[in-house]
């Protein structure tokens, strides 16, 4: 095809994948979308990403950017082979209002890695899209200053692609979602120009913070191609530890009490299941950390520049006195600390129960008050519709992250499972919206949830969102059939 020719004229043979080569970047990593494209184009700088998109506004070819593809809502490949077997039947317009036929190029940001300064003493780092937050975190220790955002997939996932999700992960508490720690962005519009805000400003009220537009924009509004990021000071003492908890109608008090006694120390406070840490000890082969058996646990991590362990051990025996924690396991090695994270990280259906696809997965946030009765709510409503299936839910508690699938682990549950599952995913978006809460919390909309996402806002807000998509993408090429609810 020519159009593909002349791009791989401008970036070489590295820059422009097709055939075989193309199939890791148009399956998403659940393994819930697959789509086409014409070519998988990899440009390795800014000036390469404007000859890209320049060259796809003059031939009408949609955009999909996608990171590390460690996406969960379909986000980052294209939708043009159908939909995923967990999205609802597609009805409508689109709010791109474009053909799903269309054909469309992913552009992947993978060779744009590079960290291009640490700047310590005004506590940034600018970086490429394709950096991954890994490397983002070990950069910044090099210079003695600490990256805050944390989550399993660091390793893949990349700093574009978790600023497009607004992604959160494991430390919200203390240093929040990507947003809060994004200073200036340098991002390709749709027409091909670059918009320079690479700014390192802590203040800035000269008018709109256009910033903000890209931040869980999943590429409809553009591309970003670098970032200037927050840095704070590194926590050289690090303690977490595993309680048993008595009940789900204690994590606000645990929290509190954590708040109280250990203050801005506390980086993360995690709901986890038990039947999901005994499944992912017997999977790596690792010793239970308790032994007393409550249905659910905590993880706890405390971080600070001074040792810490007095206060953690303070908070676990207050708890303990008040019935609210049956048992404790604190990590006093590096190696019991990994162990614990470990377990933490391996907690996806995804890696344990091959019934998972399919299953109905959420990615909700409620106030971080009505954490535990929306897990009881959901829990409630699985065993009514769906009484065989297992009701799982682990997350982010000190943000009101909820991370719950209800799925099938048996194969003979599976076609019962299905036959109910449009109903049961309804009746929880509906249970979710009652209770004030987003379907998306920090994974996105993309192509999953798009078609149920609409209730959750008033219809001036979405008509709101499409003036800011149809001023900034008038052709609709970026993204497509993504975000916005048809």
């Amino acid at each position: 095809m020519a159009f593909v020719a002349g791009l791989r004229s401008n970036l070489g043979a590295a820059g422009v994948l097709t055939g075989p080569d193309t199939a890791p970047y148009l399956t998403d990593q659940r393994g819930s979308f697959t789509g086409e494209a014409l070519a998988v184009v990899r440009p390795a700088s800014a000036d390469e990403t404007v000859t890209v998109v320049r060259a796809c506004a003059a031939a009408g070819i949609a955009i999909v950017p996608q990171g590390g593809n460690t996406g969960m809502s379909g986000g980052s490949v294209p939708t043009v082979a159908g939909r995923s077997t967990d999205a609802l039947p597609h009805t409508g317009r689109d709010g791109d209002d474009r053909d799903p036929s269309t054909p469309s190029i992913v552009l992947s940001m993978g060779r744009m890695n590079r960290i291009v300064s640490v700047d310590p003493d005004r506590w940034t780092i600018t970086v490429e899209a394709g950096a991954t937050i890994e490397s983002v975190q070990q950069a910044a220790s090099a210079t003695n200053r600490l990256f805050g955002p944390d989550w399993g997939a660091r390793g893949i996932a990349t700093v574009g692609g978790a600023i497009s999700t607004d992604a959160g992960g494991n430390n919200v508490v203390r240093y929040g979602n990507m947003r809060d720690n994004v200073l200036g962005l340098e991002a390709v519009l749709a027409d091909g120009q670059v918009w320079d805000g690479l700014r390192a400003l802590r203040k800035d009220s000269s008018g709109y913070d256009l910033k903000h537009l890209f931040i869980g924009a999943e590429g409809t509004l553009g591309v970003v191609t670098q970032a200037v990021l927050r840095l704070h000071p590194t926590t050289p003492h690090i303690q977490s530890a595993l309680a048993s908890i008595s009940g789900l109608d204690r994590l606000m008090a645990l929290l509190e009490l954590a708040m109280d006694r250990c203050g801005g120390d506390v980086t993360a406070l995690e709901l986890m299941p038990v039947v999901g840490l005994e499944r992912v000890c017997e999977k790596f082969d690792l010793a239970r950390p308790l032994v007393t058996c409550e249905e659910f646990c905590v993880l706890v991590r405390l971080a600070s520049a001074e040792p810490v362990a007095e206060r953690l051990g303070a908070f676990l025996a207050e708890a303990s006195e008040r019935g609210w924690v049956r048992d404790a396991a604190v990590a006093v090695t590096e190696e019991q600390e990994t162990r614990l994270w470990t377990i933490r990280d391996e907690l996806s259906p995804m890696f344990l129960w091959e019934q998972h696809k399919h299953g109905v997965k959420l990615d909700t946030a409620v106030p971080i008050d009505l954490f535990g009765a929306y897990h009881d709510e959901v829990r409630r409503i699985a065993a009514d519709l769906a009484p065989g299936a297992l009701s799982y839910g682990f997350g982010h508690v000190g943000d009101g992250n909820l991370h719950m699938y209800v799925l099938p682990t048996r194969d003979d549950q599976v076609a019962p499972f299905l036959a109910v599952r449009d109903e049961l995913r309804e009746r929880i978006d509906e249970a979710t919206f009652a209770f004030g809460g987003t379907l998306s919390a920090e994974h996105g909309i993309g192509q999953l949830l798009r078609d149920r996402i609409r209730p959750q806002k008033p219809a001036v807000e979405w008509e709101l969102m499409q003036a800011v998509k149809n001023a900034l993408d008038p052709q609709g090429i970026m993204n497509p059939h993504k975000t916005l609810p048809p």
